[in-house]
C-alpha cells in the first residue's frame, strides 16, 4: 500500500529519495472511484470527502521538509452527466486552467520525524470555482476531473540551494482520488456514500437541513 514516485527517482537527494507515502483509507477512496468520485466545488471554498491523508515513511527525522498537494486536470475535456445511463459524457473542450495553486500543510515546515509521527492530515485545504479567490483555495472548473498529487519538499540549508531544486522534492499521486469537480452531486449514489461515510454528513441521514 505504500506509493513511490516509480521511475525518475534516480538523481534525487538522498533525504528524498527514500520517502513513502500511503493513502490512508485507501477502501473509502476506491469505494468512491468506483462510483466516479465527484468533489464539491463552491464559491466560499469546500473541504474534500474523502480528505486527503498519507503516512510517511523514509524521511530524515531530523531534516526539515514542507508538504503540500496541488491538483493537476486529468485531461482536456470538460464533462456533463447523462442521467439515463448514469455515466459521465466529453461535452468538448476544456475551459481554460484555472490558475495553478498549490496548498501548503500549515505544519509546514516541520521535521521528518514529526511529520512519519501521525497521519498527515490535508483537511484544510479547501476547493473552490472562483476564480478571482483571494483565500488561498484550490481554484477548480465545475465539470472537469483532476488527479490531485502530493509533494515532499526538503528544506535545503544550502545557500545556493535554488541549483539543487530538482533533486529536492518527491511526488505522489494515488489514481483513486481523481475525481470530477461538480457543483451538485450529479450521481446519487456518490450522495448516498458521501452520507454514508462523513461523520459531518450526520444532519442529511437524520433527516435534517444542512446546518
Amino acid at each position: 500500500g505504500w506509493a513511490g514516485e516509480g521511475p525518475g527517482s534516480d538523481g534525487k537527494n538522498q533525504r528524498v529519495c527514500h520517502a513513502a507515502a500511503r493513502l490512508e483509507m485507501g477502501s473509502l477512496w476506491e469505494e468512491f472511484n468506483r462510483l466516479g468520485t465527484e468533489m464539491i466545488v463552491t464559491k466560499a471554498g469546500r473541504r474534500m470527502f474523502p480528505t486527503f491523508q498519507v503516512k510517511l515513511s523514509g524521511l530524515d527525522p531530523l531534516a526539515d521538509y514542507v508538504l503540500l498537494m496541488d491538483f493537476i486536470p486529468l485531461d482536456d475535456k470538460r464533462y456533463r452527466y447523462a442521467f439515463h445511463s448514469s455515466s459521465w459524457l466529453a461535452a468538448g473542450r476544456a475551459e481554460p486552467a484555472a490558475p495553478g495553486r498549490v496548498h501548503f500543510h500549515p505544519d509546514s515546515p516541520a521535521k521528518g520525524a514529526q511529520w512519519m509521527r501521525q497521519i498527515v492530515s490535508f483537511d484544510k485545504l479547501k476547493l473552490t470555482n472562483n476564480l478571482l479567490d483571494d483565500n488561498g483555495h484550490i481554484i477548480l472548473n465545475s465539470m472537469h476531473r483532476y488527479q490531485p498529487r502530493f509533494h515532499v519538499v526538503f528544506v535545503d540549508p544550502r545557500r545556493d540551494s535554488e541549483r539543487f531544486a530538482h533533486q529536492n522534492f518527491k511526488s505522489f499521486s494515488f489514481p483513486e482520488t481523481q475525481f470530477m469537480a461538480v457543483t451538485a452531486y450529479q450521481n446519487h449514489r456518490i450522495t448516498q456514500l458521501k452520507i454514508a461515510s462523513n461523520p459531518f454528513a450526520k444532519g442529511f441521514r437524520d433527516g435534517d437541513p444542512e446546518p
